[in-house]
């Protein structure tokens, strides 16, 4: 059983993670880029010998327990066959694949080599840029200080919406983003962990 709800849909660089590692899953949870974010809504797949081995007789009680919050709904729906036929048809996955190299060679060229970085970690259109009060020794910085909530703060006076997990900066950004725009986010965030680390 493989969960690709954050992973699935070109976030990674792939339709899905789990082509990075050649596994086929018996069962795989879906949910987030399904729709492009337009509106929620889950899916849950199984190989035929998974979900066959769950018919039975309804006294049995022989079901396959899969049903999600946002399974079904009819506009969920038809916002995702609308997203898979972009998939198919303007070869989204593909596209991205010269800006994750620039996305790559930006974060290893610039970012790595900031004062207050310990760790980049990038997987596709995924990254997460790890600060620290002291590099060498990867000592954090107090929580009380709030460095990443300071970062995405300053990046908001300048029109750019990030997010921290505790001091490590997320970026995600929209599969469909154009080159201008990666640069743009890439400066953007550059400058304000700069300023706020070295402030």
């Amino acid at each position: 059983m493989l969960d690709e709800v954050a992973t699935g849909f070109g976030r990674t660089g792939k339709m899905f993670a789990c082509e990075h590692a050649g596994v086929a899953p018996d069962i795989l949870c879906l949910a987030k880029g399904i729709t492009g974010g337009y509106l929620p809504l889950a899916a849950t797949l199984a190989t035929e010998e998974i979900f066959s081995a769950f018919l039975g007789e309804y006294k049995e009680y022989k079901t396959f327990f899969h049903g999600h919050t946002y399974t079904g709904n009819p506009l969920g729906c038809a916002a995702a066959l609308a997203n898979l036929e972009l998939f198919e048809h303007e070869h989204i996955v593909e596209q991205m694949q010269p800006q994750i190299a620039y996305l790559q060679k930006r974060l290893n060229e610039e970012f790595v080599s900031l004062a207050h970085v310990s760790d980049v970690r990038q997987w596709g259109f995924m990254v997460g840029i790890e600060l620290v009060e002291d590099q060498a020794s990867r000592k954090n910085y107090p929580p009380e200080k709030r460095i990443g909530h300071r970062v995405i703060l300053e990046a908001r006076k300048r029109s750019v919406m990030i997010r921290p997990l505790g001091d490590i900066i997320i970026l995600m950004p929209p599969l469909t983003i154009t080159d201008k725009e990666l640069a743009m986010l890439l400066d953007v965030v550059y400058d304000c962990i700069r300023n706020v680390t070295d402030g």
